[in-house]
């Protein structure tokens, strides 16, 4: 009997937690995966950190770079900037004084790594994205 009574009890619960979760999958996703598409999240090439305009003129030139991963291709697996095929995008690092690593300002660029259609300078690793203008 008590068996019975906790198994009931288990499945009830078990139950709420996932029709809440349901239920709110789509407000937590809404917040994050919101892609930059309506122009309001900009930035000027002038007003980037002096480390990311270096970094923007090294992109037009092709390079050198001086961090190997600089130049792979960026996955947009969250899906906050326009989606494209696999390959579209790039990333680069803009140098963080004082820091030894890489830090989390980097520029992500679509389209010919010397030409490209579109660039985001993101200052806190991916989670938010202004698109850099001329």
């Amino acid at each position: 009997m008590l068996k019975a009574v906790a198994a009931r009890v288990c499945n009830a619960g078990l139950a709420c937690v996932l029709g809440a979760a349901w239920a709110l999958t789509p407000l937590v996703g809404q917040a994050r995966n919101q892609p930059l598409t309506d122009g309001a999240a900009t930035i000027s090439v002038a007003q980037l950190p002096l480390q990311g305009r270096e970094t923007y003129a090294l992109i037009h030139q092709g390079g050198p770079f001086p961090y190997d991963k600089d130049g792979v291709v960026f996955g947009n697996r969250e899906r906050l900037l326009p989606v494209h095929k696999r390959g579209y995008y790039r990333e680069y690092t803009v140098r963080t004084p004082g820091v030894r690593h890489r830090g989390a300002r980097r520029i992500v660029c679509g389209g010919k790594p010397r030409t490209p259609d579109a660039c985001y300078y993101t200052s806190d690793h991916y989670a938010s994205y202004r698109e850099i203008i001329k």
